[in-house]
Order: structure tokens, then C-alpha cells, then sequence
């Protein structure tokens, strides 16, 4: 924090994109609801407008870090769960038309999950082609055929297939344009990094906030009503951890096609919101710099901010223009949000709920195919500027803009540098 205000030297000025959001208690938007289950928001239709840089500022590179897209869920007992619930009601003769429905339909998304257990759906192969081709027609300048373009995945299969076709729908526009593509477990130290006593930490720390917070967050049973004709029978037969298997299945029907999306239906907003709490209180323990985990967690994204600077280091001596890609993982990414301190979510936060009502909401955080993008602008003068785009909107970052949202990256490298200099 010293090291910021010597940087800033007053308060955050800037865009703030969270600061029209609604309250979490008013939000009944069923798709983002999702949480981080959410599709990415911008396949078929424009991210907002980005504001044009200040004038002699052209820019010659580009750092990006993004969450693989849609994905089937990862473990068999999340379809299965809800599926082997609601067939005891079935086999008693006590489902209700809805809930007839919904067993149908969850037995099809179980059988069609067989073999793709956390695999890229088609949907989510779209989310990667439509943001690369936004990005070479956003960026044209770092698109040319003369400029270096290095693609990274972890060893994931959904992440390379999202790399290859987010360089597929960058190749659709600039043809010509040369990538290098690579997934190894030499990058996983800063794709992927494994800070164990961060996660001893956090652990520890779910067993006591975590659960404070998912007592206060109880979820509801009322919709089982809509399910099942007897309420006495689903309360003795269902077992009491469904909710939550049943909310990821029908929240990640988004994320498919051809899946039916019943959410609305089985769900009332409130119960929506309130299994959306439930699993965005563990996203908010895992990323936010707070007392209740030692204030560790950003810093577990240390070794991509390093990766980070120091690419961007080589692309400021390199004369061509640059663009380095790396695609991975949300638990990535939603710390690498709080360690850049985009749009003041890297600030203390005393609890979950707090850091809640400031804008911490993974549904507009780590989406599938969620992304950040740092685009670098230089002028004659060889004076370097950086906007930072999440989601493909424009965020604010620590200290104060040369020009709404541009910053000095002289400044911004030397606070993050020494930011991170005591847990290299």
C-alpha cells in the first residue's frame, strides 16, 4: 500500500465499469446468475466501445492471459447426482410435470457428457474464435505479417483448444499472420502455478469464513415444490446436497448447444442468487487480498505478472509489434484481477460480503473464455502507455491515468515489481 500512494500520490481516479452495476440482491439475470458457469457475454454480440488513445499513441503490443471457454462440467457425479435424485421421486409416482421435464433432460445431458468430462463444448470453441477475431480487427497495428505472435496453453486439453481457436478466429482476419502455439509443463510455473502454502492457507480458511459465510447463505429448498408433488417425501428421499449439483447442471446448459435451459423454470431468482453466493463466496476467499487468508491470495499470480513484465520489457526493444497469448484456467485469472488491482479490487477487504458489495462477482469476473488484455500504445517519443481490458472493457489500474484509461507503464511496472519483490 505504500508503494502505491508514493506511485499515485492521490486518490484512484478513472472509468469505473462496477459502479453501475446493480446490488448483488437485485441482480435476476438467470444466465449470470451462473456464476462463473456463465457463457462468455460477447460471441454473437460487440463488447462497449473503447476509447480511442490519446492522439500520437499507437499501439505496438499485447499481453493477454484467458479462461479456457464453455466446458462440460468436470466430475461424473455432477450430472449424476441430480439425475439419481429425482428418479426416486419418479420411481414413487410423485414427479410433477416440470419435474418429468427436467429428469428428461437431465438424463440426456448425462448420457451426452459421457467421455467429455471437463472437455471444450462447441459453444465454447466460438467464445475463443469470436474474441481472436476482435482482437485482430480491434488491433490491426499488432496483427500485420511481420509481427510475433507466441500462443501458450496450459496441459489442459479445453485450454489448447481454446488457444487453437482463438488463433483460428485470429487468422480469419489477418491471414498472413505468423504464431508460434506451444502447451508444456516448462510454463506451467507461471501459466499454472502451484503456491501450495497459499493454498494450506486458504484451505484453512474455508473451514471457518467459508462456512461463517455459507450458513448466513443457506440454500433454499422451496424448489423442490416445483418438482416433486410430495413436499414430505422430497424432504425424507432427496438428499439435502442436490441444490447445488442440480444449479451447475442447469446453469451450464448455456454453455452447450442444444441443451435445454430450464434455470428459470426450476429456479425462483432469489434461489438463483442465493446458489450463486454460495459458490461465489469460495471464488471471493480464493482471490481477495484480506486478513482472513494473510493477505496471500493475489500473490499466488506473482510468477504470471513477472512472465508478464518481462515479455513486455522484450516487446519495447523488439521493432516489430507483438502479441503474447496464454490460456488457462478461472482460478488464474481471478487473482491475477485482485494482484493488478483492476478497478480497486486488489484493496484490503475485511470479509467476503465486502468484497462482494464492491464488484468481486464472478459472473462478470472469470466467465468462460473470460480474458484479460493489456494493450501497449508508444508515440515518437518512445513514452509507453497501457489500458487494461477484462472482459474486453476497459478497467481502471492502480494510480492516476495520463489519459482515461491510459497509464504510464514506467509507473505501473516498478509499483508491481515491487508489489511482488517480497514473495519472489
Amino acid at each position: 500500500m505504500k508503494a502505491f500512494l508514493a506511485l499515485a500520490g492521490l486518490a484512484l481516479a478513472g472509468v469505473s465499469s462496477f459502479a453501475s452495476l446493480p446490488p448483488a440482491d437485485a441482480e435476476t439475470d438467470f444466465y449470470k446468475l451462473s456464476g462463473n458457469l456463465r457463457a462468455y457475454p460477447y460471441t454473437d454480440n460487440e463488447p462497449p466501445a473503447q476509447t480511442p488513445a490519446p492522439a500520437g499513441y499507437e499501439p505496438f503490443h499485447l499481453e493477454h492471459y484467458g479462461r479456457h471457454g464453455s466446458r462440460w462440467l468436470i466430475g461424473g457425479n455432477d450430472y449424476l447426482t441430480p439425475v439419481r435424485n429425482l428418479e426416486k421421486a419418479e420411481k414413487a409416482g410423485k414427479l410433477t410435470p416440470l419435474g418429468k421435464e427436467t429428469l428428461a433432460a437431465l438424463r440426456e445431458i448425462e448420457n451426452a457428457s459421457h467421455g467429455r468430462l471437463g472437455e471444450l463444448t462447441d459453444k465454447g470453441a466460438l467464445q475463443h474464435q469470436a474474441i481472436g477475431r476482435r482482437m485482430a480487427r480491434t488491433f490491426p497495428q499488432l496483427f500485420t505479417d511481420s509481427a510475433s505472435v507466441d500462443a501458450k496453453s496450459t496441459v489442459v486439453i479445453r485450454c489448447i483448444l481454446s488457444m487453437l481457436n482463438g488463433l483460428q478466429g485470429i487468422r480469419e482476419v489477418a491471414p498472413g499472420v505468423a504464431v508460434k502455439s506451444d502447451a508444456s509443463y516448462a510454463d506451467m510455473y507461471f501459466m499454472n502455478y502451484d503456491d501450495k502454502p497459499a493454498w494450506k492457507i486458504k484451505d484453512a480458511a474455508e473451514e471457518t469464513h467459508l462456512k461463517e459465510y455459507r450458513e448466513k447463505h443457506k440454500l433454499s429448498e422451496e424448489y423442490l415444490s416445483r418438482l416433486v408433488t410430495d413436499v414430505q417425501f422430497a424432504r425424507d428421499s432427496v438428499e439435502p446436497g442436490l441444490m447445488p449439483y442440480l444449479y451447475w447442471v442447469l446453469a451450464n446448459a448455456q454453455g452447450t448447444s442444444g441443451q435445454p435451459w430450464l434455470m428459470d423454470r426450476v429456479f425462483t431468482a432469489d434461489e438463483a442468487r442465493e446458489a450463486w453466493r454460495y459458490d461465489n463466496g469460495m471464488w471471493t476467499l480464493h482471490c481477495i487480498d484480506t486478513p482472513l487468508t494473510e493477505r496471500r491470495m493475489p500473490y499466488t499470480q506473482r510468477m504470471l505478472m513477472k512472465n508478464i513484465i518481462e515479455s513486455t520489457d522484450t516487446a519495447i526493444n523488439s521493432g516489430r509489434p507483438s502479441v503474447n497469448l496464454r490460456y488457462g484456467h478461472d482460478g488464474i485469472l481471478i487473482n491475477f484481477i485482485t494482484l493488478m488491482e483492476l478497478d480497486d479490487l486488489g484493496r484490503e477487504f475485511a470479509s467476503i460480503e465486502e468484497a462482494e458489495a464492491a464488484g468481486l462477482r464472478s459472473y462478470d469476473l472469470i466467465p468462460m473464455a473470460g480474458n484479460i488484455q493489456l494493450v501497449f500504445y508508444r508515440n515518437k517519443e518512445n513514452d509507453v502507455l497501457v489500458k487494461a481490458l477484462l472482459n474486453e472493457r476497459e478497467m481502471r489500474l492502480p494510480g492516476v491515468p495520463v489519459e482515461d484509461p491510459y497509464y504510464r507503464w514506467s509507473d505501473l511496472r516498478k509499483y508491481y515489481l515491487e508489489k511482488i519483490a517480497p514473495y519472489m
